[in-house]
């Protein structure tokens, strides 16, 4: 829409059941672009349920890092919505609260096991 400014947060979160493995680590590996891939497909349609849902434009995960225990992938994403006087004010709380009860107390994103304390939205 005419006036509208694209604004970027990041979201974080780890999976428990994605083992981490070097080439997620390489943006143009296999692994790393079905793993991209994957992330949007889950992701996506949550951000189409959401608040912001008339504002979203997409997420990227830009980088997958390993977590706390050999199993445990971290996923790095940087979501982008447009900023209008007409939509409402962007609510990272909220959208954390929303993002929070539709991986089921952060612990489901679609067959993958999420760490129930990594949730991180920072609008």
């Amino acid at each position: 829409s005419p006036g509208a400014i694209t604004e970027h947060f990041t979201l974080n979160f780890t999976i428990t059941n994605l083992m981490f493995t070097t080439d997620l680590q390489t943006p143009n590996s296999r692994k790393f672009r079905s793993a991209e891939k994957i992330m949007k497909h889950y992701l996506d349609p949550l951000f189409k349920r959401s608040s912001i849902s008339s504002a979203y434009t997409g997420c990227k995960a830009m980088r997958f890092r390993s977590g706390r225990h050999r199993d445990d992938t971290r996923v790095d994403a940087v979501c982008s919505y447009k900023d209008n006087a007409s939509l409402a004010r962007f609510d990272r709380e909220k959208l954390y609260q929303e993002l929070s009860t539709m991986t089921n107390n952060v612990t489901k994103l679609g067959h993958y096991s999420l760490d129930r304390s990594s949730l991180y939205v920072d609008g």
